[in-house]
């Protein structure tokens, strides 16, 4: 029943933030830097503690390379916003869990230490929107963590997709399998048909982020730089939906189901036996990049 109370979406009506931490492969994209932009704008809802960097392995040579580019991109961010990394940002997996079991590190040592406080009526919220190399490693370093947290995972594809192949869950497919097999309150964040929606354009970018200030300018800019040509052409900022279902599950329906086993091929199979998830459905997209370029604006007047 405590899993189950949960794994309810929290009430946006709420007089008290959530507390959050985010594990993050920054560097590898630049959705990633957009959510912790978002996060950090949202102190109404989002108590920040602690930001890890993930592992990747896409612009980089190794898992470890991508970390500590990520770290690096979460340090910058930070500045932008005149936060000391000290104590806030922390370097995660070198490796892949992959057959080698947990791996040690500075953010996964901070996860176990930092939900601590918490119990299952006041639960840390873990939201992950890389490789869930850190996470699962926490977990199966103290797998009492179960008890104190609520996981937002952004990655794979909707339970009933083909496939669940995609980059996050493939990266690390043995730590995606800790989140569906640990029994964790999970929070399943799809790409396919979801997160998909969460597309925006130049032209929106240079008329709602580009002028709010330093940060703005960095956004605009790595979105710029993302595509040589952007006549005609969207681009896809996922990792913002596992922020905004935080902010207002409203804009983030919902549903719960069996978690899914993952299979060796990267497919979903199906038991009803198992314990339940929450899987996110769709999402509002007017709704979030408006609250988005909301807070944005409001952060460049109040500069």
């Amino acid at each position: 029943m405590q899993q189950l109370a949960r794994l309810e979406p929290p009430d946006a009506q709420a007089g008290q933030p959530l507390d959050v931490v985010l594990d993050t492969d920054t560097y590898n994209e630049i959705d990633d830097q957009f959510a912790l932009v978002y996060a950090l704008l949202s102190p109404e809802r989002i108590r920040l503690h602690a930001v890890y960097a993930a592992p990747f392995q896409n612009r980089t040579t190794t898992p470890e390379a991508g970390m500590r580019r990520s770290y690096d991109e979460i340090v910058r961010i930070l500045g932008l916003f005149g936060r000391d990394p000290a104590g806030l940002a922390f370097e995660g997996s070198t490796r892949w869990l992959t057959g080698a079991g947990a791996v040690p590190s500075a953010a996964a040592s901070d996860l176990i230490d930092r939900a601590g406080g918490h119990d299952a009526a006041d639960p840390l919220y873990v939201v992950a929107i890389g490789a869930p190399t850190n996470v699962a490693s926490a977990l199966l370093t103290a797998p009492d963590l179960a008890e104190q947290i609520v996981v937002v995972w952004l990655g794979g594809n909707p339970t009933t997709w083909h496939t669940a192949a995609e980059f996050n869950l493939e990266q690390d497919p043995d730590a995606s399998r800790v989140l569906f097999d640990s029994g964790v309150p999970l929070v399943h964040v799809p790409c396919l048909n979801v997160t998909e929606h969460l597309r925006t354009t130049l032209a929106e970018i240079d008329w709602f982020v580009r002028p709010c200030g330093a940060l703005g300018g960095y956004l605009a800019g790595i979105y710029e730089a993302y595509y040589t040509d952007h006549f005609g052409r969207s681009k896809v900022l996922w990792d913002i939906g596992a922020i905004a279902y935080l902010i207002d599950p409203g804009w983030t329906p919902s549903a719960l189901v069996h978690s899914p086993i993952l299979t060796a091929d990267l497919t979903w199979s199906h038991d009803p036996r198992r314990h339940l998830v929450r899987e996110l459905l769709t999402v509002d997209r007017d709704a979030i990049f408006g609250d988005l370029f909301r807070k944005l604006g409001a952060y460049r007047d109040s500069a």
